[in-house]
């Protein structure tokens, strides 16, 4: 009995083993290639804008406001989108939209396989979109482009397609460290987003891959933080209250973007040229928003530095939140390559400082620095990455409380306002449906011995097969209640179980009246544990192709001990169901 093996020895917090240490492994490279890619994109982006708008070449991403363009600005735009067209429809349509969703769709559809010319046109045609004025940010296109090296890299391995995953978002989570210097809400980005699961097997070498992009941005871009800002000092009461304010305005504003790029994108769907065209409509509004207002062109990054620094006040508020998220929402509806993040910043950002001018606790970049986050939390569905991004971009760890309240009341209204997120919605109108609650497996909480039936007796391996069908024509309930039997022999060990499909399949075969259950039946026993999960017990059901298992002591495998089925099965799963939506009377019904 000492040497018996319990549930205590063989189950564990995770199912992490050995094969983390090659992922891990493989991570490194993928972080470095990241960061490598990360400043290659920047600096195209910004040798394009230079070239585009002020006619110089210069690897200094500067602001747009004061071009040397005029009324030209209205054609650059066009120009960039009829050049990322002919790059989708000749190239890969893969680089169309904004690369969150075309990762999600190769990680829910492709098994994880990026093509490698997606990995070196979704970058370019970023860049020149981005370059010739559009109103995107660099993280979409490079969450994109690290995913497609991390892939390219994994398909080069003898791996599956859980661990492909794992290494396709290593590459998109160094690639967003390695551009905003965000290690921490990179990994948080990859956990709510894009892995669909919370395992030691694929958090560390996400995480590795993003420290090391992280440490690879130092020599290549820089240390300093983005957006650096005075430290607001501790939060009281009445900040904290004015930040769920602002998130719930930002709740709502993200509802309301996301309906207007899908009623754009709509709007698109309907024209009668062929799609290849779209982007370089899209240009036209983007140039013309531009030259009525040039801060909707470019990534914008000027922007939100002046909104975090509280120089942008009043009326330009206003006038910025409506513009740039009209002239994005065309943009993005077009199907042109940019991504989500940089825009949301702005917007957010804008609207809770055009909030907080007239509360009268905080500062105003408090309140855009709220907005941000909260806006990000509540259109992207991801409140931590939200919360620890703009940490990362600002340092001030004194605004905590307020941004964690800010995003969770955004999220709040964003999930009861609206059924998916605007990186959702797109894969929903394919035919896909995720679903973005995370939590543990029940069947990896209950036990075999929860859910089995323990009433079960053993038939007489002996017992003819014509007694045996007749007890189940004539519904006796000790073998008409399953769709199986266990057998034993004549000291009452299990020897053996018979099924319906046995019964069928010899009476088709054979005539001896003489047949027995023992005869007919299987003897090769595969049985599980009341110890075991029922994960477990389900994963053995799959492997050998059946619907039932005798139960047996593990000391003693002739010794039964119960039957799991699946009605069985289901029978967990109802008490499941029955902890989510039943509600109890009050607290005496509870108690007793």
């Amino acid at each position: 009995m000492a040497g018996v093996k319990t549930s205590a020895t063989l189950l564990g917090d995770f199912r992490t083993d050995a094969r983390v240490l090659v992922l891990a492994a493989l991570a490194l490279p993928i972080g470095i290639i990241s960061a490598l890619v990360a400043k290659g994109l920047l600096w195209l982006i910004a040798e394009i804008s230079n070239l585009v708008f002020f006619q110089r070449f210069s690897p200094e991403l500067g602001s747009l406001v004061h071009h040397h363009l005029g009324a030209w600005v209205i054609l650059a735009p066009v120009v960039g989108g009829l050049i990322i067209g002919f790059m989708a429809r000749y190239g890969s349509d893969k680089i169309r939209g904004h690369g969150i969703p075309e990762a999600l769709e190769a990680i829910l559809l492709g098994g994880s396989v990026i093509q490698p010319k997606v990995a070196l046109l979704k970058p370019i045609s970023s860049a020149i979109s981005i370059g010739t004025g559009g109103p995107f940010g660099a993280e979409g296109p490079i969450i994109m482009t690290g995913g497609a090296c991390g892939s390219i890299l994994a398909q080069l391995f003898h791996l599956s397609a859980a661990e492909r995953k794992t290494l396709l978002v290593a590459g998109a989570a160094g690639g967003m460290s390695a551009v905003f210097a965000s290690p921490i809400a990179a990994t948080l980005l990859a956990v709510e987003l894009l892995l669909f699961e919370w395992r030691p097997r694929s958090f560390i070498p996400v995480a590795l891959a993003s420290l090391v992009a992280y440490l690879g941005r130092l020599p290549l871009i820089g240390s300093a933080p983005i957006f650096p800002v005075v430290s607001h000092g501790a939060l009281g009461l009445w900040p904290i209250v004015a930040a769920a304010g602002i998130g719930i305005a930002a709740g709502f504003g993200s509802g309301l973007l996301t309906g207007i790029v899908y009623f754009f994108e709509d709007v698109f769907q309907k024209l009668p040229i062929h799609w290849m065209w779209w982007p370089a409509i899209g240009g036209l509004f983007i140039g013309l928003g531009g030259w009525i207002d040039p801060r909707v062109l470019g990534v914008g990054y000027d922007l939100i530095g002046g909104l975090l620094a509280g120089k942008i006040l009043g009326a330009a508020l206003l006038g910025l939140v409506i513009a740039k998220a009209v002239v994005w929402a065309i943009a993005l509806g077009s199907g042109t390559s940019g991504g989500v993040l940089a825009p949301l910043l702005i917007i957010g950002g804008a609207l809770g400082a055009a909030i907080g001018q007239f509360l009268p606790t905080g500062d105003v970049p408090l309140w855009a620095m709220i907005g941000m986050a909260a806006m990000m939390s509540g259109t992207m569905r991801s409140p931590l990455t939200g919360i620890f991004f703009l940490l990362e971009l600002t340092h001030d760890l004194s605004a905590l409380p307020a941004l964690l309240c800010g995003c969770a009341a955004a999220l709040g209204v964003t999930v009861l306002l609206m059924r998916r997120s605007i990186l959702t919605e797109k894969l929903a109108r394919r035919g896909q449906h995720i679903a973005r609650e995370y939590s543990v497996d029940l069947f990896e909480l209950a036990r075999v011995a929860d859910v089995m039936e323990t009433d079960v007796p053993l038939i007489p391996a002996k017992t003819p097969l014509g007694r045996y069908s007749a007890r189940i024509a004539s519904g006796d309930p000790l073998v008409c209640t399953r769709q199986a039997s266990l057998l034993g022999d004549e000291n009452g060990e299990l020897i053996g179980i018979i099924t319906r499909g046995d019964v069928v399949r010899a009476f088709g075969r054979a005539t001896d009246e003489d047949l027995t259950v023992g005869e007919v039946g299987s003897r090769d026993l595969i049985v599980t544990f009341p110890d075991e999960t029922l994960h477990n017990a389900i994963a053995v059901m799959l492997k050998h192709d059946v619907g039932r298992l005798p139960v047996v002591d593990r000391s003693n495998p002739r010794k039964a001990l119960g039957y799991l089925g699946r009605v069985s099965i289901m029978n967990a799963r109802q008490r499941y169901h029955l902890d989510e939506e039943e509600r109890a009377g009050g607290f005496a019904q509870v108690v007793g």
